[in-house]
């Protein structure tokens, strides 16, 4: 069973169900879904912990999951020694994106409008991590804005395009095919360069706003416990999932983009991990940042 801490129809889910369907081959037996939802995907990374570690239960989580969640809860289990790291997969970058009718075409047009008019306009998150990317924003920008939190992606997509909030960050993955049909506006993606996926959108670093780089990364865990050759069972058959070309092909179509072979390795995730906590644990803590 692959438990994914997210409803179904997510960015997480998507990349689950790519690399779940591809894995059965090597393992000799197919992958189960199973999403568990609800307190930014701390529930159903709960449950992990809470598994046998026999190798028949794995988590598809994201660093908000297995890093930034225990900056913002008090969690029964300890994200950096309660788990088994697997294999890192992919990363995806975060976006900005706006409502249809929103008079702003750019970047710098829309910071200029929220400077002019502040608190006038609402901004939709689904997870602490968009928060977190939402607060940094406004602080590098000089603008405010009300964030909204939502539990799920859906019902946050369906109030943009609605227009009942004016604002998003969140995954491409989520909102590229939107975007695409012309539902609602791009304004900046995050990482370092611009997504082959949507080449006319800028990155955050590009517009001068190098605080606002996120790509969340996604990885597969273990309870802890799990014995090496099972870990590395594991390992072995996400690192196949991950060379065949129609897996490649379906995670670019979606905007994921894997790890480098070199970096698929268990030793990797743990050290992606700690890694992330040593940076973000004390800029959550300065900005005093709490789950809601």
């Amino acid at each position: 069973m692959m438990i994914v801490p997210f409803p179904a129809g997510g960015a997480t889910d998507v990349i689950a169900r790519i690399i779940a369907e591809r894995m059965r081959g090597p393992l000799g037996q197919p992958i189960i879904i199973e999403n568990i939802g609800g307190a930014d995907g701390s529930l159903g990374v709960g449950r992990t912990a809470r598994a046998r570690p026999d190798g028949y239960t794995i988590c598809l989580g994201i660093d908000a999951n297995f890093v930034l969640n225990s900056a913002f809860y008090s969690l029964p289990y300890d994200v950096l020694n309660d788990f088994e790291p697997v294999l890192p997969l992919a990363t995806g970058p975060i976006v900005l994106v706006g409502r249809k009718s929103m008079s702003a075409e750019s970047l710098s047009e829309l910071i200029a409008w929220l400077k002019a008019h502040p608190n006038q306009a609402s901004a939709g998150m689904n997870t602490l991590a968009f928060r977190l990317v939402a607060m940094r924003f406004r602080n590098q920008t000089g603008t405010q804005f009300i964030i909204v939190p939502y539990r799920a992606a859906g019902s946050l997509v369906g109030d943009l395009v609605a227009g009942q909030i004016d604002l998003v960050f969140g995954t491409l993955t989520t909102h590229l095919p939107l975007v695409r049909a012309g539902r609602y506006k791009m304004y900046a993606v995050g990482g370092e360069t611009r997504t082959p996926l949507a080449p006319d959108v800028p990155t955050f670093t590009e517009m001068k706003l190098p605080a606002i780089t996120n790509s969340n990364w996604y990885g597969l865990f273990a309870p802890k416990g799990t014995p090496k050759d099972i870990i590395n069972k594991l390992s072995v058959a996400a690192v196949e999932a991950l060379a065949h070309p129609t897996t490649r092909s379906r995670l670019a179509e979606v905007g994921f983009e894997p790890f480098p072979r070199e970096w698929q390795t268990p030793e990797r995730l743990g050290a992606l991990q700690k890694a992330d906590a040593e940076k973000w644990w004390p800029i959550i803590k300065e900005m005093g940042l709490k789950a809601e």
